[in-house]
């Protein structure tokens, strides 16, 4: 540990707390009142995976209600009632939103991460019993720092045929997300932080990380290999949150977004996006539901009957959804 993290680290172990389960950046006096959620579906499956948090909400009577707004990653810009309900709600969920390939659209994804300054990515990675995997015991936090480094977009043709990109890292912004690993570290009882700076150099089978906190990109590959090591990107939640805004959805790469075949089917899997909706509901300090949803989601998976394709079944995502709500407690 350097010497630049110890002032950090002392800070807050001296800040008093009584957080005592999992939480998603700090905790927050909880009344009880219904919360407004900004809800984005997004492309191809996202509506499906959406609804599925919308009807287990619902069910389990969840202290939330969803403010619906239509965006699809092909528009040149996130409207601005879209932005303005998110800075007046705090929370958002979302769905999987497409980036097209080539010049002429930004990916709304960045712009709103940029736009609320969303500068923490945060993915939980974790077997869930029941579901087979090569290597047991995975439980890593991925942190990444969402602002900046190779995602900044500054890039430009020097001459036809050469571009050239810039990799900005700042002070500032190297030193909020180191704090934010530190604090997500302390709050929920992990017990170390590991700095990442080369992805070449990543051993996540030997199940030697706990907290990793990455720049843009490193967390970004870190995040999808850990994903993929502990189940698979369908069922890894995430969120990526700032000092005053968060928004939830699927922790790793959402690639299955444009899958028509998934969407005909109606096949696509909801528990990342359930999991990140578990998430969510701690966000808002409403710990009990998301307990209560996280166990059935798990006891689903436990039990094996109802999965989707990618999980090795072939249930659809209403199944899976049913499944779900029957093992509410």
């Amino acid at each position: 540990m350097t010497s630049r993290t110890l002032p950090i680290l002392k800070r807050i172990i001296s800040s008093p707390t009584t957080a005592t389960r999992s939480v998603t950046y700090m905790p927050r006096p909880g009344d009880g009142t219904p919360r407004p959620v900004t809800l984005i579906p997004g492309d191809g499956v996202g509506p499906l995976v959406t609804g599925a948090v919308e009807q287990v909400m619902e069910a389990i009577h969840a202290p939330v209600y969803f403010q619906k707004y239509e965006v699809h990653g092909d528009a040149k810009s996130v409207p601005p009632e879209v932005i303005d309900s998110i800075k007046k709600n705090k929370v958002c969920l979302k769905g999987g939103l497409k980036t097209p390939v080539g010049g002429g659209v930004s990916s709304l994804n960045v712009l709103l991460r940029k736009e609320l300054d969303l500068y923490a990515s945060l993915v939980h990675c974790f077997n869930l019993q029941g579901l087979p995997t090569r290597h047991q015991d995975v439980d890593i936090v991925v942190i990444r720092e969402n602002t900046e480094g190779e995602y900044s977009g500054l890039e430009h043709e020097v001459v036809p045929g050469v571009v050239e990109s810039l990799k900005v890292i700042t002070k500032f912004c190297s030193e909020r997300i180191a704090k934010y690993a530190f604090e997500y570290a302390y709050l929920n009882n992990r017990k170390k932080v590991t700095a990442v700076h080369k992805a070449n150099i990543m051993k996540l089978a030997d199940e030697q990380f706990d907290v990793m906190v990455t720049p843009n990109l490193y967390g970004n590959l870190v995040s999808n290999t850990a994903a993929g090591i502990a189940g698979g990107t369908g069922v890894m939640p995430g969120g990526n949150v700032g000092a005053d805004h968060a928004i939830f959805e699927q922790g790793a790469s959402a690639g299955n977004v444009g899958n028509e075949n998934l969407l005909e089917q109606k096949k696509a899997n909801p528990v990342a996006l359930l999991l990140s909706s578990a998430m969510m509901l701690r966000h808002l300090q409403f710990p009990s539901f998301a307990d209560r949803l996280e166990t059935a989601v798990k006891r689903v998976i436990s039990e094996g009957k109802y999965r989707t394709k990618d999980l090795g079944g072939d249930s659809t995502t209403q199944e899976v959804v049913d499944a779900v709500i029957s093992n509410l407690d």
